[in-house]
């Protein structure tokens, strides 16, 4: 795991943690299925993004996160800025997330309140809206103010836009998928996908439940492997899936399942 204070070295500790705080608020209520407004809080996250872009475009970040009065025309603001090219992501900060924020802080504000009549309730769709843009954003950032090697920030961006599963629960470290039906294989793929980097062996082992290590390699691993499922590295015992693996779970296990 890359500490975060690399990741971010750009960003000073007094917006850095709470920018990371609300994301993971974010992230782990989505996963609980906390869908309601008041739980997946975009805007808090909006507002800390936002003094990120202001302090890094003029150069003196605020000592601690500031909610414009107007988000919308605060943004447009900064589209207003004049380009720099030598800024590093110049035009991220100006132009592509500060078009995204608007989006993002007006689901929090305007949605889950008031549905009458026939109108089919938006929280779970505006709880996965919330949950991408805000991955893209941070990720954005990470690439932006990372200060470790390309593959690792690779890495971090791939960790931080986990895809998150209403089939799948996590709780202190360990990851279950709530459909004990569900064959151990195809629990395996769904885990992987849930999860697009490296995943080492023993921590697959210990969500899927297998009790025999050697099966469980010879068994699935290998043969998900050999099919092109996923990318077995038996040297340093771990496992990524592949994009056929992620077209298998989504085109067969996640479209015969709602929940």
């Amino acid at each position: 795991m890359i500490d975060n204070i690399k990741i971010f070295s750009g960003i000073p500790a007094a917006l850095r943690v709470p920018l990371l705080e609300r994301f993971t608020e974010i992230a782990r209520n989505y996963a609980e299925h906390r869908w309601e407004p008041s739980e997946l809080n975009g805007g808090k996250f909006c507002e800390v993004v936002y003094s990120v872009l202001v302090g890094s475009l003029s150069g003196n970040f605020p000592t601690s996160p500031a909610k414009p009065n107007n988000m919308v025309q605060a943004c447009r603001d900064l589209e207003g800025l004049p380009a720099n090219p030598n800024h590093a992501g110049d035009h991220s900060l100006r132009i592509l997330i500060p078009r995204v924020l608007p989006v993002l802080y007006d689901i929090r504000n305007n949605r889950g309140v008031g549905h009458i009549g026939g109108d089919v309730n938006p929280n779970h769709l505006d709880a996965t809206a919330v949950y991408g843009m805000s991955s893209w954003v941070l990720a954005e950032l990470v690439r932006i103010f990372h200060a470790v090697s390309t593959e690792e920030a690779q890495e971090t961006v791939d960790a931080l836009i986990e895809r998150k599963h209403p089939l799948i629960w996590e709780f202190e470290g360990m990851r279950r998928v709530l459909d004990p039906r569900m064959s151990k294989g195809d629990q395996a793929l769904l885990l992987l996908h849930a999860k697009p980097s490296w995943v080492a062996e023993k921590d697959l082992l210990a969500w899927v439940g297998y009790s025999n290590s050697k099966v469980f390699r010879d068994e699935i691993l290998k043969l998900s492997h050999k099919a092109r499922l996923v990318e077995y590295d038996e040297v340093l015992h771990r496992v990524r899936i592949s994009p056929l693996g992620i077209r298998d779970v989504e085109e067969r296990i996640l479209k015969t399942r709602t929940h």
